[in-house]
């Protein structure tokens, strides 16, 4: 019996389960397989033995990893940017969303909406060109205007100072129409009875804001945060690559796990190192997002993921 209502509800949802297809099919291919590759972190990789076949090392690539005085800059700067980015960049969009909720003018509501979701089309590797093309110590934008008005031109390229600010800006810039949009279906599902009521009371523009908007933006904030704590340890190699590339000056203020990992295949060809850094931090994000669900769940058990 229990079978023949499997395969009648198999069949009779046969068409959402086609259309599911593709997105079990992707992350099985490239996130439930490859986790067999895990096993590299603990063996002394060699092209002959392959991935399963090469001998065990036990911890000996966590242990170089550590002490190499790498782990713990690439861990400090992912956290770290990624919590620059989920706290600038939720507050941008919030902003953002909010003052085109409250602009009059459909047409000019849907032109702005357009304008901001255009750069997160837009690739990391344009996007590091453009950024090139501003900041190059010769001929970059900035540096020409400066020496157009007698200041001395700014050598970006080579102060890790400048790139901490300069990353958060652009992973703004670059997400917000994405995060505005979000937040605007949240806004615009807001019981338009409240702001009635509200505007009948004489509550003014902001005191709606503060008092009815926002508060109703808390469960669609949280879900978004709680998703970006998942990727805490986890950098955008896209952006860090394209923006800085190999360039060992800002490696201490730019350099993230995934970098790391890169470049530790490409010129060490330390393939046991960097699975075993991937592992890290895979461990890191699984921990933080079940940690921060756990004190959701205490906070209000319903707006926990899990």
């Amino acid at each position: 019996m229990k079978g023949r209502g499997f395969w009648s509800d198999v069949k009779k949802y046969k068409v959402l389960l086609l259309m599911l297809a593709p997105a079990v099919l992707f992350f099985l291919l490239f996130a439930y397989i490859p986790m067999a590759g895990i096993v590299l972190a603990f063996k002394q990789y060699n092209y002959t033995g392959g991935v399963f076949g090469s001998p065990w090392n036990g911890l000996d690539n966590f242990r170089f990893f550590f002490d190499s005085g790498d782990a713990w800059r690439v861990t400090r700067n992912t956290a770290l940017y990624n919590l620059a980015f989920i706290v600038v960049n939720n507050i941008v969009q919030i902003f953002a969303a909010v003052l085109l909720f409250e602009v009059a003018g459909n047409w000019f509501r849907k032109i702005t909406q357009t304008a901001l979701f255009l750069p997160y089309f837009i690739s990391w590797v344009v996007v590091g060109a453009i950024a090139y093309n501003l900041f190059n110590y010769d001929y970059g934008t900035i540096n020409v205007l400066l020496n157009a008005v007698g200041l001395e031109s700014i050598d970006i390229y080579n102060t890790a100072a400048y790139w901490p600010v300069i990353l958060i800006i652009v992973s703004a810039w670059k997400t917000l129409g994405y995060g505005t949009i979000m937040y605007l279906a949240a806004i615009t599902s807001i019981d338009t009875e409240m702001y009635e009521a509200a505007e009948i009371d004489g509550a003014n523009v902001f005191q709606r804001i503060f008092k009815i908007t926002i508060p109703n933006l808390y469960p669609t904030l949280i879900i978004l945060v709680l998703l970006a704590i998942g990727n805490i340890f986890r950098g955008d190699f896209g952006m860090f690559y394209n923006m800085v590339g190999n360039n060992g000056l800002l490696f201490s203020a730019t350099d993230v796990i995934d970098t790391f990992v890169f470049r530790s295949l490409t010129t060490s060809n330390e393939i046991g190192m960097s699975a075993a850094a991937g592992f890290y931090q895979s461990i890191l994000g699984f921990a933080t997002i079940m940690l921060a669900n756990y004190a959701v769940r205490k906070y209000d058990k319903d707006r926990a993921l899990f």
